[in-house]
């Protein structure tokens, strides 16, 4: 939150901030292919596997196979990018064709960040083993350094370029080395420090790449989304990528702070039930990550829907970023509120088909998601411009949501535990409770712009305590205590 609030401050909305935003979220989209998606959805199950029925020895000669292959595949990817670079700005943000200035500014920042993809899936692949082997903080801490560099990138480097935000794509290359780095001491204290090695006809490798393959689609439907909602917007009136992307930073920080560290908690829990052929167990991890998005996820997008004025106006509207700005940002926070519960759910539903190597499922749901998702863009744009784009994606994920929830349930995969009924009488009272204690401290948008920057952030801070207060509260009197929250062994 903090890098893209002096983001905003510091470089505002214009071409060439939207520039960078196409440039960064082309890399970050094939990350997830190659990073934290498909390739994680893949690996860690078999990894689970080897950690369970194999020895050390064998566990480390697959994690050595797999480096070399997921580093090599990575090097001529990250050339052929670089080299593409104009060709993929084409194809990603095709408006930007009728400027000259803006193209190219996309085309540099785009081959600097493009390396970015292979640091940060070697990054990736240190922390699936790390997470495997129950090394969570680590792995958690690295996306502190990119925040880190670009914090930097903003403050000290800026100025030293004709186009200030080439500065932030800088960052980014340098975070990519610095992740790497931070995590290789861990390895070694593990004994998974190993030398990458190239054996594509390893069992284990096969067995990754089967899964992996049909799941470089499957994995990434949500950044799909984002990219589509890139193509469309590239066609829109200057800013409409900066709004976007701001309103997603803003939207997905529950995603990030809570969705994400659930569902890389539970994808390696959920390998190792189905690897111990333990389906009780199995379905009772997926009940409890389930009840867990809710908790936070409900109260996280009622609260988002309600303070999308104050909360942007609170954290962007400083330096060269409007009042024009902070309302077009704020519309947009509202429609991915809408979604953002069923982001957080498809983390866990789908960890639960990547857990028993189910790709092909996770797939065709997927693909059904994005085709809605087009649909939706092309009639919501017309109409409601960025916002429209914004709604789409929230629908889009909700049917996603659905269909993996129905296929599961088809399955026997997930059944509804014991308690779901109070559970629910106790959210719907305290969500209902919390909403109407925050629509009637929400002030009007006018007065926000009025105020100091003092002055909104200690009464953003006050909402926000009360919000807390009042939810726990109502938790708490609705009969709800920790040990309800707990994960408990199946019976």
């Amino acid at each position: 939150m903090v890098r893209d609030i002096l983001a905003a401050q510091i470089y505002g909305v214009n071409a060439q901030v939207d520039a960078f935003y196409v440039a960064f979220r082309i890399p970050n989209f094939m990350r997830n292919l190659f990073a934290e998606g498909s390739f994680s959805q893949a690996f860690v199950p078999v990894l689970a596997d080897y950690k369970t029925k194999k020895s050390e020895a064998q566990t480390r000669h697959f994690v050595s196979y797999i480096a070399g292959a997921l580093g090599s595949v990575l090097f001529l990817i990250t050339l052929l990018g670089m080299l593409g670079a104009p060709w993929l700005i084409k194809l990603f943000a095709p408006g930007y064709s009728a400027n000259p200035t803006q193209f190219q500014n996309a085309v540099v920042m785009l081959r600097t960040t493009f390396p970015y993809l292979m640091l940060i899936s070697l990054t990736a692949l240190a922390s699936a083993v790390l997470n495997t082997y129950n090394r969570f903080a680590p792995a958690a801490f690295t996306p502190v350094l990119l925040n880190l560099c670009l914090i930097a990138a903003a403050l000290w480097l800026s100025h030293y370029f004709a186009v200030p935000v080439e500065a932030q794509a800088w960052g980014v290359l340098i975070a990519g080395f610095i992740q790497l780095g931070f995590l290789l001491p861990f390895l070694r204290k593990i004994g998974f420090l190993v030398r990458p090695r190239l054996n594509w006809r390893d069992p284990g490798v096969k067995r990754v790449l089967k899964v992996m393959l049909p799941a470089l689609f499957g994995a990434s439907i949500g950044q799909l989304s984002l990219l589509i909602n890139t193509i469309f917007a590239s066609f829109l009136q200057t800013g409409s990528i900066a709004w976007l992307y701001n309103a997603e930073r803003l939207a997905y920080f529950p995603l990030g702070v809570f969705g994400v560290a659930l569902s890389t908690v539970v994808l390696p829990h959920l390998s190792a039930k189905h690897a111990e052929k333990s389906p009780l167990e199995f379905a009772n991890t997926l009940d409890w990550g389930i009840r867990c998005n809710l908790l936070i996820g409900v109260p996280a997008a009622i609260s988002m829907f309600i303070l999308a004025g104050p909360l942007v106006s609170s954290l962007f509207y400083y330096g060269k970023f409007t009042e024009y700005d902070v309302t077009m940002t704020s519309k947009t926070v509202m429609a991915y509120s809408l979604g953002l519960l069923s982001f957080m759910l498809v983390k866990v539903l789908s960890s639960a088909l990547y857990a028993q190597q189910k790709v092909k499922i996770a797939v065709k749901i997927g693909i059904i998601a994005i085709v809605c998702n087009i649909v939706l863009n092309g009639l919501l744009v017309i109409f409601l411009a960025h916002v429209g784009l914004a709604l789409a994606a929230s629908i889009a994920s909700w049917i996603n949501t659905l269909l993996l929830l129905g296929v599961l349930a088809k399955q026997n995969i997930y059944k509804l535990q014991r308690g779901w009924g109070l559970f629910c009488l106790r959210l719907f009272i305290a969500n209902t409770i919390l909403g109407l204690a925050l629509w009637w401290l929400a002030a009007d948008l006018r007065h926000w712009f009025d105020w100091n920057w003092q002055h909104r952030i200690v009464q953003l801070a006050f909402m926000m305590l009360a919000g807390i207060l009042v939810y726990c509260a109502s938790l708490w009197l609705s009969g709800m205590r920790s040990r309800d929250l707990q994960l408990k062994a199946a019976v």
